[in-house]
């Protein structure tokens, strides 16, 4: 079947799939209704809007690895909040720790008596000594990027096309012949972006070393496997030699791990054993509240806080009023040492193989050059036979209205994946029985369409 023939029958495979949502779904119609008379696209935050659905579907409950929308339709849950509830929706733990902080104050601006215990978890989880939170990643890795120019004394930083970082200015670009650019769907930037920040692909380790003997980049920033652009892994040793040439060059590494901490306790740095300058985590590990922490080894610390003790006195645009308030550290402690176990990642991976090998049979099966390909407990479907290597390979491989149709099929059948390169997580809560389900349904759709 070529692609062409494809894409038309995806595009009747979703225009049923879009009727039958709106049957399925009249209560999530009527409270989008209700909810676009006060918020923007008729949601609290406008990316959720961005599902392909005719209207937002509103969550009642969830727990563990499922939740039930508006109109009582339970739901298992692959997408998991993209990655914020990677370890299941409100873990017993992590309420327990929350419910008892509500009775002891939410913040106060001063370190809660669970800090040093916060501090030692997150050493032994990650493997660096030192660390500081935030609020969320984007901020985390604005924070480090200002340490990185303040204690290396450069102004520039390296990034791969197709990366994501949040939305911090300094990394929203694209690679296009050869230069840096802003990225078209920016909205509000008043100035160049490539001016401080120089965009490489992933993968291209003669690239790297090409824009880091120039010597004026302070740190390269990245994740282990990019995530954002469709899914990237990393060819065997790239990242290592990364972290050689910053050695070589003077400059710093930035990992960020916000999502590749699917790749097992600890993250890809962990596993790998590759020791990052800084490392960067968000999302998963106040068991779904807003937190995110960067490590530094006693080295990089103490280089901070001789460029802090050396400037002036006042604001350094690091830290925000709410980082590391008191309700955050206490869901971090139980997320990290009663939830992000070794049992649980091992439960975690040893499903994530196993659906991984279920799916690329029935892709098989069906004779469709696509593939899985998959990072721990992270699994993505991509249209092409084997894994991108670059950002460029990623965006050619994607196909919108095969990507909506085949979400929206799983959807209206009771399994969620992400709205966008069908990206799907296996927590600690999900079970044979929930993957078993997504393998017959996915199956089931391919058939469907090829019927079209």
């Amino acid at each position: 079947m070529t692609s062409s023939d494809l894409s038309k029958k995806a595009l009747a495979l979703l225009s049923t799939e879009l009727k039958r949502y709106i049957q399925l779904h009249p209560h999530s119609v009527e409270l989008s209704k209700k909810a676009n008379q006060h918020f923007l696209y008729g949601v609290p935050m406008h990316w959720m809007n961005d599902w392909g659905t005719p209207s937002p579907l509103f969550v009642q409950h969830a727990q563990g690895a499922h939740f039930t929308c508006a109109d009582a339709i339970d739901y298992i849950d692959f997408c998991l909040g993209d990655t914020g509830a990677m370890f299941g929706h409100s873990s017993a733990p992590v309420s327990k720790a929350i419910a008892a902080q509500a009775n002891k104050g939410f913040t106060a601006m001063l370190p809660s008596t669970l800090a040093p215990d916060v501090g030692a978890a997150l050493a032994e989880h990650f493997g660096l000594s030192y660390w500081q939170l935030a609020t969320t990643a984007t901020d985390a890795n604005r924070f480090v990027l200002r340490w990185a120019r303040a204690i290396t004394g450069r102004n520039k930083l390296l990034v791969f096309d197709g990366c994501y970082h949040g939305t911090i200015d300094d990394t929203m670009i694209d690679l296009a012949d050869g230069k840096t650019l802003n990225r078209a769907s920016l909205l509000g930037q008043v100035y160049d972006l490539g001016l401080h920040t120089v965009a490489v692909a992933f993968n291209d380790i003669a690239a790297v070393e090409r824009e880091l003997a120039k010597g004026d980049v302070a740190c390269v920033l990245t994740e282990p496997a990019l995530t954002n652009c469709g899914m990237v892994l990393p060819q065997a040793g790239f990242i290592e030699n990364v972290r050689a040439l910053t050695k070589q060059y003077d400059c710093l590494l930035v990992l960020d791990e916000t999502h590749t901490i699917s790749t097992g306790r600890g993250g890809w740095a962990k596993a790998n054993n590759v020791m990052p300058d800084f490392l960067v985590v968000g999302k998963p590990i106040a068991g779904g509240l807003p937190a995110a922490a960067y490590g530094f080894s006693e080295a990089i610390a103490s280089r901070m806080k001789a460029a802090k003790d050396n400037a002036p006195a006042g604001h350094s645009g690091i830290g925000t009023t709410l980082s590391g308030n008191m309700m955050t550290l206490a869901a971090i402690h139980a997320t990290l040492t009663k939830v992000a176990t070794k049992d649980a990642y091992a439960h975690m991976l040893k499903l994530a193989e196993q659906l991984d090998q279920q799916l690329n049979r029935i892709i098989m099966a069906h004779h469709l050059p696509w593939n899985i390909t998959r990072l721990g407990a992270r699994l993505e479907l991509q249209f092409c036979e084997k894994t991108p290597s670059n950002a460029q390979q990623a965006r050619d491989a994607q196909n919108e209205t095969l990507e909506n149709a085949i979400h929206l099929y799983l959807l209206n059948r009771g399994i969620l994946l992400t709205p966008f390169h069908n990206m799907m997580l296996v927590c600690p809560a999900t079970s044979q029985n929930d993957t078993n389900h997504l393998v017959q349904t996915f199956d089931s759709c391919l058939q469907e369409l090829e019927s079209k």
